[in-house]
């Protein structure tokens, strides 16, 4: 599993997870939902493209690939959150 390391705010010197400093709260009246690609990085560029000319999601709002250790990756929701998966298959070139 991948555990990110808490980083110490400036301001009070407690521990806030790096994943709060990226995704601050969203704006009154909007919710926060958070998306997930995972696959080849062709895969994933292709489909970042793909949600991109359907006017979902502006390329450049996405994060630079992180690579999954061999140990996997930890997902922490907040209390409430629900998760939903969906598997897809593409047609390697």
């Amino acid at each position: 599993m991948l555990y990110l390391p808490y980083l110490a705010s400036a301001d009070s010197g407690e521990a806030t997870p790096p994943l709060s400093l990226a995704n601050p709260e969203p704006p009154t009246g909007r919710e926060r939902l958070r998306h997930l690609i995972m696959g080849s990085p062709d895969g994933v560029r292709s489909t970042i493209n793909t949600l991109h000319a359907l006017n979902y999601a502006e390329q450049g709002l996405w994060s630079n690939f992180i690579t999954i250790p061999a140990s996997g990756i930890l997902l922490t929701p907040a209390q409430g959150e629900v998760f939903s998966y969906l598997l897809r298959y593409r047609q390697r070139r």
